[in-house]
């Protein structure tokens, strides 16, 4: 029921890569043998020449990084609240996420970093009213931390919950009988949900928790996945409102941002930028983003689309 979204290279190592040749003619060696040296120079050439879209996908990250980071600021502590967000999340499946896609905690933390960036370059010109402010905290609902056991069948379900009445741990129970095995792992556990995670759940399962108390096990909740058996750890207070009003407006903005809205933000950063790619072969980086194609009229058949990045998704139930 919660997904995590990663935009990563190709080939591992890419973007490191791509920063060798910076200083045009680059000769520093990185391998000896006796048949004669490799430079940096030699392998920056071959690695274009075998996986140039890889190559232009790491240019545009590090392009990016550099140029929204002139404009906007993203601090340790917000990358570091992301990277938390996720351990959380993921729990033990994390380190798993990690080496399935070649990061490591740092590089991770680069792609945080960009992804923050562009959010904010996004939302720079989103704009909502007091009025909008309000209405969103009323409807506002703080952080939880959620558990759950997912099982086929009610009559399990209910077993489980007699089993949790009598004593039975719930982590233990969870790791035994739950059929979602992200959360199994975990004993059970959803993590912290905020406001807009509880949106990302199947409606039955979100209003459930509406209903429920911190420490109070819920019956059999039915979903399109079987039937959950939830509870509440904790749950975080309700600030005021002029104390949220700062979080919320970056918030509500952040629900009127999509993709194509990420794309119009990098289109314009970029040609405030004025970039000047000097590789030939790389020249083309850029292009998809400058001069994207433009939609198709009515009744017009549209093109079909070419697939120039992978995406790392990784869902719990």
């Amino acid at each position: 029921m919660k997904k995590w979204i990663i935009g990563v290279s190709l080939a591992a190592g890419v973007v490191a890569l791509a920063g060798c040749n910076n200083d045009g003619g680059n000769s520093e060696v990185v391998v000896k043998t006796g048949a004669g040296d490799v430079t940096k120079e030699e392998l920056y050439t071959e690695m274009k020449e075998k996986f140039t879209p890889q190559m232009e996908q790491a240019l545009q990250e590090l392009v990016y990084t550099k140029v929204l980071s002139e404009k906007y600021e993203v601090t340790d502590e917000e990358v570091d609240e992301k990277l938390n967000e996720a351990k959380d999340q993921l729990g033990a499946q994390f380190e798993m996420f990690l080496s399935q896609y070649n990061l490591d905690e740092e590089s991770f933390k680069e792609y945080l970093k960009l992804q923050l960036l562009q959010e904010k370059a996004a939302i720079s010109d989103v704009e909502v009213t007091e009025d909008e402010l309000k209405e969103y905290y009323e409807n506002w609902k703080p952080e939880i931390k959620v558990r759950h056991i997912l099982v086929e069948d009610e009559s399990t379900a209910k077993d489980i919950k007699k089993q949790l009445e009598e004593g039975k741990k719930f982590e233990d129970l969870a790791t035994e009988f739950s059929t979602d095995t992200g959360s199994a792992q975990n004993g059970g556990s959803l993590g912290w949900v905020d406001y807009q995670g509880r949106q990302g759940f199947v409606p039955e399962f979100s209003e459930a928790l509406d209903t429920l108390e911190p420490g109070v096990i819920s019956e059999p909740i039915k979903t399109q996945y079987g039937f959950h058996i939830i509870e509440i750890e904790e749950a975080k207070e309700k600030k005021p409102f002029d104390e949220m009003k700062e979080e919320l407006e970056k918030e509500l903005k952040l629900t009127q941002v999509d993709q194509a809205k990420i794309q119009e933000a990098l289109k314009r950063e970029i040609e405030e930028a004025d970039i000047d790619i000097q590789d030939e072969d790389l020249s083309k980086a850029f292009d998809l983003i400058l001069n994207p194609p433009e939609a198709p009229e009515a009744g017009e058949t549209p093109a079909p689309e070419v697939e120039t990045e992978t995406e790392a998704d990784t869902t719990e139930e």
